[in-house]
């Protein structure tokens, strides 16, 4: 056997290919065809069995071959997905003089490491193929990395790098984020540092982000509320589960993004270290010199802080709103109850006067069959012991439901109503030239 076979016997066993469903055949790589090529022939043909088996015509079948072909599948999958094309980013890239130099360009990971002077992993949050949930703001000798929301950026004393998020395309945000900043970085008539001007530019692209979904979830929560005043249905709880997930989500989102800036505005040493032109230009600097900085992320900060605060008056609202729809729920479920035992005790009121009938009716001697008022009497009196039973039902039916929060039971069981005292409102205070009296 040649060395490419015991390469394809050694990397994956007989038992491996038994649980496939067939055995390893040792047949040599034909001329032209790598070991590699060889292996991959054969996951391709396993992941290849498992897809026709997840047909929808044939019938599934729980058995452990099929788990095993579709674990195989899903590492084909993995393996396909970590080529080392996935090196490569996509960065638009703008100069000191606030130029487009390129869109979307592809770039070395390794190209922007050595030339930012970057570790690569400090990269890994924004060449991630998984969408970070948690903002973060790296700052580091030459350069600052920004990853919050739908931005992803490296900002230098004379350069912004704009990473292309995993899956995003052109759209009008970015769009207009590009713009703004293309104009703010132009623009040097105010005075403020080029990096100073490329974080303003991305700061405001995020809250007004914050604030467009805000407004958007806003209407809905509000609409759907109002609807919920009028009319209670299953379809309209559904979307309520729906938006209050949706404003879970965005809330937990705008907190991490105040979090982010309130963890930078509380370190000194970040905010001296994230003057990039001073320090590429040697300009000394104190500790606590960083005032126009600070100003800027505080005011970003605060804006975000209340978007934060409206998002949790919304929240607040909706459950506000929930609370009093299972108050109404619990309401009529009680008067639906309070129905059921009314019907009840009606009934019991009526058998109660068909027994005394039921009675007369027994082929039993009473010596009333010759009274010529007994059957007037008799049904006088089983009217009236009906009535009497139904009536007493509901009374204590009723004296049941009367509760009050300054109710007291006595020690029977039974409600006992004290007399309620007169509000009778306190004096005001007079002040007189000795003092308040």
């Amino acid at each position: 056997m040649s060395l490419s076979g015991s390469v394809c016997l050694t990397r994956y066993p007989v038992r491996f290919y038994s649980r496939l469903g067939s055995r390893p055949r040792c047949t040599l790589p034909t001329s032209g065809q790598t070991t590699k090529s060889f292996v991959c022939t054969r996951f391709r043909q396993a992941s290849w069995n498992a897809f026709l088996k997840s047909k929808p015509g044939n019938p599934p079948r729980a058995s452990p071959n099929e788990e095993e072909i579709a674990k195989a599948a899903i590492l084909e999958k993995v393996m396909k997905s970590r080529l080392p094309s996935d090196l490569m980013l996509r960065c638009t890239i703008l100069d000191e003089q606030g130029t487009v130099q390129s869109i979307s360009g592809q770039f070395r990971r390794s190209d922007l490491c050595n030339e930012h002077r970057l570790n690569p992993r400090d990269l890994r949050k924004i060449d991630s193929r998984i969408p970070n949930l948690v903002p973060t703001i790296l700052i580091r000798k030459e350069a600052i990395l920004i990853n919050i929301l739908h931005i992803r950026a490296l900002v230098k004393a004379d350069t912004v790098v704009l990473f292309d998020t995993y899956g995003s395309n052109d759209s009008r945000l970015h769009s207009v984020f590009l713009y703004h900043l293309e104009h703010n970085l132009k623009a040097r008539s105010s005075g403020s540092p080029y990096e100073f001007r490329a974080i303003e530019s991305i700061l405001l692209s995020v809250l007004s982000a914050l604030e467009a979904e805000m407004v958007f979830i806003r209407n809905l929560v509000g609409g759907l509320l109002a609807e919920l005043e009028d009319d209670i249905n299953h379809d309209k709880f559904k979307r309520l589960l729906h938006y209050s997930r949706r404003l879970a989500a965005f809330k937990n989102r705008a907190t991490l993004v105040q979090e982010a800036l309130e963890e930078v505005l509380e370190q000194d040493e970040d905010l001296n270290a994230m003057h990039l032109t001073d320090k590429k230009n040697g300009v000394p600097r104190g500790m606590h010199e960083h005032d126009e900085l600070e100003i800027l992320l505080e005011f970003f900060s605060k804006q975000v802080e209340e978007i934060v605060n409206e998002a949790e008056n919304t929240e607040a609202n909706v459950q506000s709103t929930q609370e009093i729809v299972e108050l109404i729920l619990d309401s009529n479920r009680n008067a639906l109850l309070a129905l059921d035992l009314k019907v009840s005790i009606g009934t019991m009121g009526l058998g109660t006067g068909a027994l005394v009938a039921g009675l007369f009716g027994m082929n039993l001697q009473s010596h009333m069959e010759d009274m010529p008022y007994a059957f007037l009497a008799m049904s006088i009196a089983s009217t009236a012991i009906a009535a009497l039973v139904a009536w007493a039902g509901l009374w204590r039916l009723a004296k049941l439901r009367r509760v009050g929060l300054t109710n007291s039971h006595s020690k029977r069981g039974t409600p006992e109503l004290r007399p309620r005292m007169p509000w009778v409102p306190l004096p005001l205070r007079r002040r007189s030239s000795g003092g308040w009296s």
